[in-house]
């Protein structure tokens, strides 16, 4: 996409139209703490688990109007954005309303104020209804913007080209940059960003590391390792997406072989949560979101529904596991 002007920006967040509708690198830097308790080393790897069981369960699976760019649940709703608009359905994918939205989206986050869509250089703000509330250009010409995190006043957002979160204020004043210690390396649109606990988590993807911040911007740490194995991340750059339980384990989503897997906020591996046989197969990576005991994965067109089934657990990835993680009930 070409340089967007403030001009053009607020020409064109001004004419979205709202309709009634029914939808490299590889090792462990040093760390502050941060150590990785599990060694992917040992063990089998995750592309032969044949004795692997999910400990969640298929609850629904339903197509969506085209490609998803970005998605999230609120309030029992998920809202999804594919090109050309955003609309808005229940889990099981009944269609509640439309409208339409003219730029590529890269991200989206839900709360109580409006939509925020992340463009790849723009941020905007919608109410619930669709109607555009405020928005501003990216802080610079060459910024890929590739994901969103709010954390109480404020909003993070990765840039992949400059190689940096930007921290603005929710009224899209920019308040600092933050660099990684380790310098980032992100090959390609896999700078994943999420918030939890007073912390930020983002994905170093070409060191296939996650790094923790404070909202100041302070470094706190890293894990994480190159490899097939559980407990690693494999290929050129990964984990591509992450996201959080209420209680603080961090959800990673790789490509390559595909998988969702937890860890604990300090970087302990947990387990393995829904692997590439469960998610459908294929190389992407499946953007996910939790909702309390549910987990919603998008994979091309089509979002699916899982959630934690005691007797697969019994047998599967969470059998051993003692943790009180609200994934389990």
């Amino acid at each position: 996409m070409g340089k967007i002007t403030r001009k053009n920006f607020l020409r064109t967040f001004g004419t979205l139209l709202a309709g009634g509708g029914v939808a490299g690198v590889t090792g462990i830097v040093a760390d502050k703490g941060f150590k990785p308790v599990y060694d992917p080393t040992q063990g089998d790897s995750a592309d032969a688990l044949g004795n692997y069981v999910s400990p969640y369960r298929q609850i629904a699976s339903f197509g969506t109007d085209g490609t998803v760019e970005a998605f999230e649940e609120f309030m029992g709703d998920l809202y999804i954005a594919t090109k050309g608009k955003v609309y808005v359905t229940d889990i099981y994918g009944e269609m509640k309303t439309e409208f339409a939205n003219i730029l590529p989206v890269r991200d989206m986050a839900v709360d109580g104020e409006g939509i925020w869509l992340l463009h790849p250089k723009a941020v905007q703000l919608l109410s619930h209804d669709g109607t555009p509330v405020r928005g501003w250009e990216a802080c610079s010409d060459l910024s890929d913007y590739c994901s969103l995190a709010l954390a109480g006043e404020h909003v993070f957002v990765t840039d992949k080209e400059n190689k940096n979160i930007v921290k603005y204020t929710r009224e899209g004043v920019l308040i600092k940059f933050i660099d990684s210690p380790n310098r980032f390396i992100i090959p390609s649109l896999t700078f994943g960003i999420s918030f939890t606990k007073g912390m930020l988590y983002c994905s170093n993807s070409g060191r296939h590391q996650i790094e923790k911040y404070t909202l100041d911007g302070e470094y706190q740490g890293c894990f994480g390792m190159a490899g097939s194995k559980p407990g690693a991340f494999c290929g050129c750059c990964n984990p591509v997406h992450l996201t959080c339980t209420e209680t603080g384990e961090i959800i990673t989503s790789e490509k390559g072989i595909p998988r969702i897997s937890c860890f604990s906020a300090d970087g302990v591996f947990r387990s393995i949560l829904l692997d590439s046989k469960a998610l459908g197969g294929g190389f992407a990576s499946y953007e996910t979101k939790i909702s309390g005991d549910k987990i919603f994965a998008a994979g091309k067109n089509k979002i699916t529904y899982y959630r934690y089934d005691s007797q697969f657990a019994a047998v599967g990835a969470c059998a051993d596991c003692g943790v009180e993680c609200p994934l389990r009930f």
